[in-house]
């Protein structure tokens, strides 16, 4: 056999390091952030105490001699503040952000010639050269694009940074309470500067870390840009919700003008989302096609991340759980859902004689009942702003929006109305969601206006709901009963058991038990619903997101109604002026109205009621789900 030539040899030495090195290299850029943490970390803490501690005595002298006064202070107090913001700059690093690991390097690289600035701290500089070594070939690690300013620094970190200044604070208080120093009198000038140093330096640090905690509780947060698809026509939105496999009624707020859009290769799901500051929020799961679900789900986590957002999932339910706990988020349940199957729910018997009294008295007064389907909309407009406008008149807020619709001539044309006429004037109508599978419905809009009889709220259910069983729909869905369901047991949840108090106690701000108990006497179907995010900590901030977005604001939230003189004429015949916006409110958990159960005005949405009586009613064809355009219109006349 033939030797293998010397140089070869030497080759292959060198190149198994080198190859080596390579295989290594994507553990190190996945262990890039807690490494880059770490080490800003500990370069940041050495500059801390460094600067809350004596300089060496000789070494200070030396520099004297060479350095003026003036830079040797200004480098001390600035080495001091590049240690309070490399402490900060930890937390970006941990959440993979570029600008945090530039800003890191290139203060590091500045706190080493400081170093040697202000006391010929060689092993100082030393410490801070290996931490810029460290941080130079993790950059790839970084990959989050996002400016310093969307640095979302939590309490907790906050808390930790300020606990290792004051304990570099104290230990420099110890050194110089306990140094010992010649007894020639410039030592003890420079003792004394030193500690005035070493005290303008902490005051310094802390000074930084207190501003930028109020900057991070009173600035507006930075928005992070958003990615999204454009569809301003709302072309494929329509096509994916006729075609849907998963659409619930719900899916028609795709259709409200206000969300972003994700959608998939195919372009037959989509995943919806709303933005309010750093808050990325989806209003439940994608809708389409079930299998590209999960990659719609990791693709809205993946962008979120990638542009320093804070990602959350509003309005799931169980059967979402397992694919939001794949993605690594925190849970917690908000309140619980409310669905009856029309087969099995009937108005006989003493519970429902008040609903059937009402109806009739309604019916025998010359109220009608008709559903139009969304091409008959458009003509009808104009009446219906004006029952709008003076129902919206005596609420408080204005129109509502994310998870709530709200009344604006194009969205409301996108779906079936259903319509109650009185003396040949339409008196109040409400909106519907019908599922692609027309398997459930639900309403949205739902208002009336001060012209009709008096209970014509309980007259429009009764005819809805029987219009829905003989469409063929199997359930009706209506709403969220806020915080009801949850848990105030020892080992629950904090939030759980403020939320459990606040249902158990919070009746004068919202009627939590009278919802649930109102909605709990037609023997619905309860689900729980729940909010997910990426730490628990941040669930609260993103109700608050999602109250503010469904407001439309601050000023939505404080707005109150208006005292107008048709509203006040109106108040003592219609009894419950809060009948025709409890449907929109308690969808979701920040309702501020509290709604008065009273015999025939509902205090819950969309009350679950069919017609009494055997004959089948007279109807005409009615398709439509979602956004797509239904034919033909049904009128239904019940008996009494």
């Amino acid at each position: 056999m033939r030797a293998r030539p010397l140089y070869t040899a030497k080759a292959d030495g060198l190149r198994a390091p080198v190859n080596l090195l390579r295989e290594l290299r994507p553990a190190m850029l996945s262990s890039a952030p807690v490494i880059g943490c770490v080490a800003a970390l500990v370069a940041g803490g050495v500059l801390l105490l460094s600067g809350a501690t004596p300089t060496d005595p000789e070494r200070f002298r030396a520099l004297l001699q060479r350095t003026p006064v003036v830079l040797v202070e200004a480098s001390h107090f600035l080495s001091s503040l590049i240690g309070a913001a490399l402490v900060l700059l930890a937390f970006g690093l941990r959440r993979r952000l570029d600008a945090a690991w530039t800003a890191s390097v290139m203060l590091t690289a500045v706190a080493v010639l400081l170093a040697v600035l202000k006391g010929i701290n060689l092993e100082e500089a030393a410490i801070l050269t290996a931490v810029v070594l460290v941080l130079l070939p993790l950059r790839d690690g970084f990959d989050r694009h996002a400016g310093l300013s969307r640095i979302e620094f939590t309490p907790g970190w906050l808390l930790s940074a300020l606990a290792l200044l004051v304990g570099a604070a104290l230990l420099g208080r110890w050194v110089f309470t306990h140094a010992s120093y010649a007894d020639e009198p410039v030592w003890e000038v420079l003792v004394d500067r030193d500690a005035e140093r070493a005290v303008r330096a902490t005051l310094g640090a802390g000074a930084l870390l207190l501003g930028v905690g109020l900057w991070r509780l009173m600035a507006s947060p930075a928005r992070p840009p958003v990615i999204g698809d454009q569809d301003p026509d709302f072309d494929r939105v329509r096509a994916v919700l006729a075609s849907a496999e998963d659409a619930p009624p719900e899916a028609g707020l795709a259709l409200l003008g206000d969300k972003r859009f994700l959608f998939s290769d195919s372009g037959r799901s989509f995943l919806m989302f709303g933005v309010r500051g750093r808050s990325w929020i989806a209003l439940g799961m994608p809708v389409g096609v079930r299998s590209e679900q999960t990659e719609l789900i990791w693709r809205f986590r993946e962008l979120a991340d990638a542009y320093a957002a804070r990602p959350a999932f509003y309005g799931i339910g169980p059967e979402d759980l397992p694919a939001v706990v794949e993605l690594g988020f925190a849970i917690q349940k908000t309140g619980e859902f409310a669905a009856v199957p029309l087969a099995d729910f009937s108005l006989q018997g003493r519970r429902r004689e008040v609903l059937r009294r009402n109806w009739r008295k309604a019916k025998e007064l010359g109220a009608s009942f008709e559903v139009v389907t969304p091409e008959a909309v458009p003509p009808l407009i104009d009446d219906l702003q004006r029952i709008s406008d003076h129902w919206l008149a005596g609420q408080a807020g204005g129109e509502k929006g994310f998870s709530l619709g709200g009344f604006s001539p194009r969205y409301v044309s996108e779906f079936p109305c259903a319509l109650v006429r009185f003396e040949g004037r339409i008196v109040a109508f409400a909106t519907l969601w019908l599922s692609s599978d027309r398997s459930a419905f639900s309403m949205d809009l739902m208002r009336y206006g001060p012209e009709g009889p008096k209970n014509i709220m309980d007259f429009l259910f009764v005819e809805l709901l029987g219009w829905g069983r003989e469409q063929g729909f199997k359930v009706f869905e209506f709403g969220v009963a806020p915080l009801a369901g949850l848990q105030s047991r020892p080992l629950s949840p904090l939030f759980s058991r403020i939320g459990r108090a606040v249902f158990d106690r919070g009746e004068a701000f919202y009627n939590f038990q009278g919802v649930r108990r109102y909605k709990d006497k037609y023997d619905p179907v309860w689900e729980p619903r729940y909010v997910a995010a990426p730490q628990s900590w941040m669930i609260p901030f993103v109700l608050a997101d999602v109250s503010l977005l469904s407001a439309g604001g601050m000023a939505g939230l404080v707005k109150r109604p208006h005292k107008t003189e048709s509203a006040a004429a109106s108040a003592p015949r219609l009894e419950a002026r809060q009948v025709g916006q409890v449907h929109q409110q308690d969808q979701h958990h920040g309702g501020a109205q509290k709604h008065e159960e009273t015999p025939g005005h509902h205090a819950g949405p969309a009350a679950q009621v069919e017609r009494p009586g055997p004959e089948p009613a007279e109807q005409g064809g009615h398709s439509g789900g979602g956004g797509q355009k239904a034919q033909g219109q049904s009128q239904v006349h019940a008996p009494i």
